[in-house]
C-alpha cells in the first residue's frame, strides 16, 4: 500500500525515535551521531557483495577550495550538456551498487544528463557494519562540503544540478542542493535526515520529493510530519512518497528490499528528474 502527499510550501527538524535531537545541531553532526546509535547500525546488514563493470563510467575528481581532491564516479551525457545529476551514497560509501544505480539513471535520462556519484569517503568503501559506523562518524561538515563544492564548481555557473541519495546520502542530497543556489533545480531525498534550520531551508532553490517507507523507526511520522511544518514554514515545495515498507527498502542488497515499492519509488523519482530537466 502507498500514500501520496503533495504539499507546497514545506520543512524540517530531525527526531529520533526516543527523542528530539538538539534544534542547535546541524544535519550533518545528527548524521554523525546516528552512527553511534546500536539500533541503528545493526538495521543496516551488510551489504551482499556485488560487482559492477561499466563501460560508461569513469572515476573522476575535482579541486577542493583547500587544496584537496574530491572523487567521484562520473557518466557524461553523450552530447554536451549543463544538466546534472549529482547521487550522494548511503553509509557504506562509493560502492557498486552505486555505480550501477548511477548507470541506470544516465541509461533511463537518454544519456543526456551528466551523472556525477560524489564520493564523501575519499575512496574508502565498507562492506561491514563496524567500518561503515567509523567512515560515517568520521565524515565532518567541513569537509562534506568541500568535496561538494568541489563537484559544483567543475559543473559551472551554467549548471542546473539535480540531487539524489539514499539514507545518509538522501540528507546530503538535501545538503548539497543548499549549497547550489540557483544551480539547484530538484532534490530527492531517499529516507534521509532532513535541514533542521528553517531560516537555511528558505535559502533552497530546488523543489523536494521525499521517499518515506512509514515503517522507518529512525525517519518516522513524527519526523515527517515535522518536515512538511518547516518547509511551509520556508515556503518551500515538498512531495512525499509514502510506501509501506522499511528503511533502506530501496536497496537490493538489503533483506528489507522491497522490489514492488522501490519500483515504484524509481519511477516517481525518475518523472521528477524529467520534469526537471524537461526531458518530457
Amino acid at each position: 500500500m502507498k500514500k501520496i502527499i503533495i504539499i507546497t510550501m514545506l520543512a524540517f527538524t530531525f527526531i529520533n525515535v526516543d527523542a528530539q535531537q538538539s534544534s542547535c545541531c546541524s544535519a550533518p553532526e545528527q548524521f554523525a551521531a546516528l552512527s553511534s546509535d546500536i539500533a541503528f547500525v545493526n538495521k543496516h546488514e551488510e551489504p551482499i557483495p556485488f560487482n559492477f563493470i561499466s563501460d560508461a563510467g569513469n572515476s573522476i575528481t575535482a579541486n577542493c577550495a583547500d587544496g584537496t581532491t574530491a572523487k567521484g564516479y562520473g557518466i557524461m551525457a553523450a552530447s554536451k550538456s549543463n544538466k546534472y545529476v549529482f547521487v550522494f551514497h548511503e553509509r557504506w560509501g562509493l560502492n557498486d551498487y552505486i555505480k550501477k544505480a548511477s548507470e541506470q539513471l544516465y541509461n533511463d535520462l537518454g544519456n543526456k544528463v551528466n551523472i556525477i556519484a560524489i564520493d564523501l569517503y575519499d575512496g574508502k568503501v565498507a562492506t561491514i557494519r563496524d567500518s561503515a559506523k567509523a567512515l560515517m562518524s568520521s565524515l565532518t561538515n567541513e569537509r562534506a562540503k568541500s568535496i561538494i563544492q568541489a563537484f559544483i564548481t567543475m559543473a559551472g555557473d551554467s549548471a542546473s544540478i539535480a540531487t539524489i541519495g539514499w539514507c545518509m546520502g538522501g540528507g546530503y542530497s538535501l545538503q548539497g542542493s543548499l549549497l547550489m543556489d540557483k544551480k539547484a533545480i530538484g532534490c530527492i531525498m531517499y529516507y534521509g535526515m532532513p535541514e533542521t534550520n528553517v531560516e537555511k531551508l528558505k535559502t533552497l532553490n530546488a523543489d523536494v520529493l521525499m521517499i518515506w517507507p512509514n515503517q522507518d523507526k529512525w525517519i518516522n511520522e513524527e519526523v515527517v510530519d515535522q518536515f512538511k511544518l518547516d518547509m511551509a514554514a520556508a515556503k518551500k515545495y515538498l512531495r512525499v512518497e509514502e510506501y509501506t515498507a522499511d528503511h533502506a527498502f530501496a536497496n537490493p542488497s538489503n533483506p528489507k528490499y522491497n522490489v514492488e515499492a522501490s519500483a515504484d519509488a524509481y519511477k516517481k523519482s525518475l518523472r521528477f528528474l524529467k520534469l526537471k530537466f524537461q526531458l518530457f
